[in-house]
């Protein structure tokens, strides 16, 4: 594909969400989708519990709201394999404290879903981190790292494949890493800046999507190439849920006047979250073509051309060596895992 118009995606959008083409028994499994307390990932997570998982781990920064959407699955499924589990992944001490209480209460992880994310206009400081840039990428990546010994633990112990899912999206297609912030000593510290990010404020939560797809391909190929573990990148397509309803947080300023015609032609929560269970349990027949695959519309999808670009392959392998030193300094335990089980 490598590129994508808004002209083409309104009209895959048209033509309508694919159906739920996989269906898996996961008798015996737990999975888990962080961001599941609304939207495409409370559905993902009704999905998931239909097909008889022994426990789906919702985690949501809400109580409240995480409570109402355990309940929500209990009365889609009828069943009471769905659990709350609170994170916060505006503070990273959430994140490493969520990910300390998985590894002594939790058990297997046989799916790992990472949905959450924002999408604002406004610059806002977290932790000395654009909100954006925090939430959508490097907490993504922290408790993906974190819990990357559990999901390769239960692999190896219950001799099976653990898959971990990244929520994208298509607008990864419309943005790349810029020169100006490419020649920068750090290409994060750069994105980080307020002053270059009011300079680029329409383009903040597309770059975010594209350093997902970017983490999980350097992911991947910093893991054994036969790794049990099997990363992607999903694309749920436009759907009117929570985050994306006012198209003109995220829209480019070129394009921005049409923007609203997506909302014509978006897809429910429920008709996303179908890929986000393709993406988890297929492609049906060889799932290692899924390995650090970007999907979309059930099926596995060339990424944009700046992704696969000489200057898309520096900046991966760049923001990845910035994100393990960022997050080492969160905690030491990163700096334990690089070491342990990816390679240099």
């Amino acid at each position: 594909m490598g590129q994508l118009t808004l002209e083409e995606l309104i009209l895959t959008q048209h033509a309508g969400a694919p159906k739920l083409a996989i269906k898996a028994d996961l008798k015996g499994k737990t999975v888990m989708v962080v961001g599941a307390n609304t939207g495409i990932g409370l559905q993902a997570a009704i999905h998931f519990a239909s097909m008889n998982a022994s426990k789906v781990i919702l985690a949501c920064r809400s109580e409240e709201r995480g409570k109402k959407a355990v309940a929500e699955v209990e009365k889609a499924t009828g069943l009471k394999n769905a659990e709350l589990w609170l994170l916060d992944l505006s503070r990273f001490a959430s994140v490493v404290e969520f990910a300390d209480r998985f590894e002594k209460e939790g058990g297997r992880l046989d799916i790992l879903v990472m949905n959450a994310g924002i999408a604002v206009r406004k610059y806002e400081d977290m932790e000395g981190w654009e909100s954006t840039l925090h939430i959508n990428h490097l907490s993504t990546a922290l408790c993906s790292l974190l819990l990357l010994p559990r999901l390769l633990k239960t692999a190896s112990d219950f001799s099976v494949q653990t898959r971990l899912v990244v929520v994208s999206s298509e607008v990864h297609y419309w943005t790349a890493i810029k020169e100006d912030v490419r020649s920068s000593p750090s290409i994060l510290k750069k994105l980080n800046e307020r002053e270059y990010y009011e300079t680029a404020i329409h383009d903040r939560y597309q770059l975010s999507k594209l350093l997902n797809v970017l983490f999980v391909r350097a992911l991947t190929a910093h893991l054994p190439s036969t790794s049990p573990l099997i990363i992607s990148a999903v694309n749920p397509g436009f759907c009117d849920s929570e985050l994306r309803r006012n198209v003109t947080e995220w829209t480019p300023p070129s394009i921005e006047h049409e923007g609203k015609k997506l909302e014509l032609v978006a897809w429910t929560s429920e008709e996303g979250a179908r890929q986000l269970v393709w993406a988890a349990l297929g492609p049906v027949g060889d799932v290692n073509k899924a390995r650090g695959a970007y999907m979309s519309h059930n099926d596995i999808m060339e990424p944009s051309d700046f992704v696969l670009s000489k200057e898309g392959k520096e900046c991966q392998d760049r923001v990845w060596d910035e994100t393990i030193e960022i997050l080492s300094e969160v905690t030491p335990k990163v700096t334990e895992i690089a070491k342990q089980y990816v390679s240099a």
